[in-house]
């Protein structure tokens, strides 16, 4: 007698007994919260906010303060300055949307910018110079305008403390009030992370004082500028912005150059013959008496 053939069983889907009751709520809640926020660790800024939008339950997850904190340090490469006034995510927008101060003011004179870099104030104090030779004296106290004229730099402080991000700026000479020159202005601008989520930024109450100039009447050979941290002056990291042949560009190199460490930001632009320049220093503060929120160092050709 033959065997009897089996029933074929037609292949079907694997049926669940959670799967009558399943929502996006449910599905990844079996899955541990952290495993997720550690997943966040590898996403970029664009990222985290496409899975916050795909339903509420990432929405919690990818909009935790410490995701973003961890995203903002991380992008910014810089360590933790410790407590700050906004949301870290808030504070990721200003950094990464492509905002520069000359969006905000005096739009008609802005050319072109790059970004740099982010830097530390762990200190009150900063060193603003345009010369970056080693060594750096720290001046004594006293008037900026004739520290400037004798020395080239000065000490500015009352520097609010934590994260600072550092642009390149090209804009036209008129913001230098010279109605002679019709040409361009390099401009280091240096502001604190929390700038542009202030309220006295937007309305104008916050703006920039002249701290003072200095004209060198004689050819200069580049356009150089610096902002350090008066506390990390003597730094190993610090140290790498006075070796210059590691990042100024060659002679014919009309290009500018940057260079960034943990507590200090420079920049160099090569420049053709010329019959000097004219350095304007720049702080802006938060009120008056305020702590100092960012700082320019402009340069353009007399």
């Amino acid at each position: 007698m033959g065997k009897r053939l089996r029933k074929a069983r037609s292949m079907c889907c694997c049926v669940s007994p959670r799967s009558s009751y399943l929502t996006p709520h449910s599905i990844f809640s079996w899955y541990e919260e952290d495993v997720w926020t550690e997943i966040a660790k590898f996403l970029d800024g664009r990222s985290l906010v496409m899975l916050a939008v795909t339903c509420k339950w990432f929405n919690r997850i990818m909009m935790e303060d410490s995701v973003w904190k961890y995203a903002c340090l991380r992008d910014l490469q810089v360590p933790d300055p410790g407590k700050v006034a906004f949301k870290w995510s808030k504070l990721y927008a200003t950094a990464f949307d492509g905002s520069h101060a000359y969006m905000f003011r005096q739009q008609e004179k802005h050319i072109d910018w790059m970004r740099i870099g982010a830097f530390l104030f762990d200190s009150h104090a900063a060193l603003l110079t345009e010369n970056l030779i080693a060594p750096l004296r720290i001046p004594k106290e006293g008037a900026t305008e004739n520290m400037l004229q004798l020395k080239g730099c000065c000490l500015l402080n009352n520097i609010r403390t934590g994260i600072w991000i550092a642009d390149l700026q090209l804009v036209r000479c008129p913001v230098c009030d010279l109605d002679t020159c019709d040409g361009t202005m390099q401009t280091l601008d240096a502001r604190h992370i929390e700038l542009f989520l202030n309220e006295g930024y937007h309305d104008g109450s916050w703006d920039y004082d002249t701290l003072g100039s200095h004209d060198i009447k004689k050819q200069a050979e580049g356009a150089s500028g610096g902002i350090f941290d008066v506390e990390h002056l003597k730094d190993q990291s610090t140290s790498d912005i006075f070796d210059l042949k590691s990042w100024v560009g060659k002679r014919n190199d009309w290009q500018p150059k940057a260079m960034i460490t943990l507590h200090a930001v420079a920049v160099n632009t090569n420049l053709q013959d010329n019959e000097g320049l004219q350095v304007k220093y720049h702080a802006m503060r938060a009120g008056k008496d305020g702590e100092v929120v960012s700082i320019r160092i402009s340069q353009q050709l007399l």
